[in-house]
């Protein structure tokens, strides 16, 4: 496969069934950002703090590749067939989150993101995923996603923030807070 096809020099791409479009269509800004959100989960999973999570964050970048699939695809498109998105990659995710937050005091306020280098890129992967998700949200309201993409995304910015508190007490980090200043 080469790399270089110079189809999109002029600004248009190809989604999945061959039809073209502009590369500045909210599709486009969705798995694209999809994309994003797929590099940064591969940035935490390389972290050392991670190296024990990493088929779960394979697993994750697996499911943002079929994501990425389902949003490549003109809903009219018959001629493709794509990997599906299910139940049990949500129950999947909860699983994650349920056996992280076991470990975890409860959360008695909002907290700022960071403390050590590893949490703040977890925190980035999550706002990521946030915009993901309303940038599909989106795109739902003029052409029908999957709703699974969209519990997907949000349970998976959830997974991220759960993460997040878990690395930093393995990291023995500071979680700081958030104090309203009234």
């Amino acid at each position: 496969m080469k790399i270089y096809t110079k189809t999109g020099d002029k600004g248009d791409t190809s989604l999945f069934g061959g039809k073209r479009v502009s590369k500045g269509e909210l599709r486009i800004d969705c798995y694209g950002t999809v994309d994003e959100l797929n590099s940064y989960v591969g940035l935490l999973r390389d972290q050392e703090v991670n190296k024990k999570r990493k088929d779960v964050l394979v697993e994750i970048q697996d499911r943002l590749f079929t994501i990425g699939s389902i949003l490549a695809t003109p809903p009219d498109n018959t001629k493709v067939k794509i990997p599906a998105l299910n139940e049990e990659d949500i129950a999947f995710l909860e699983k994650q989150i349920d056996a992280m937050e076991s470990e975890l005091s409860p959360m008695k306020s909002f907290v700022l993101p960071g403390g050590h280098p590893s949490v703040s890129i977890g925190h980035i992967t999550r706002t990521v995923c946030r915009r993901a998700e309303r940038l599909i949200i989106r795109l739902d309201q003029t052409e029908k996603i999957d709703p699974l993409v969209i519990t997907y995304l949000n349970r998976l910015s959830d997974c991220f923030f759960v993460l997040c508190r878990k690395m930093t007490k393995e990291l023995n980090a500071e979680e700081t807070p958030w104090k309203a200043r009234l």
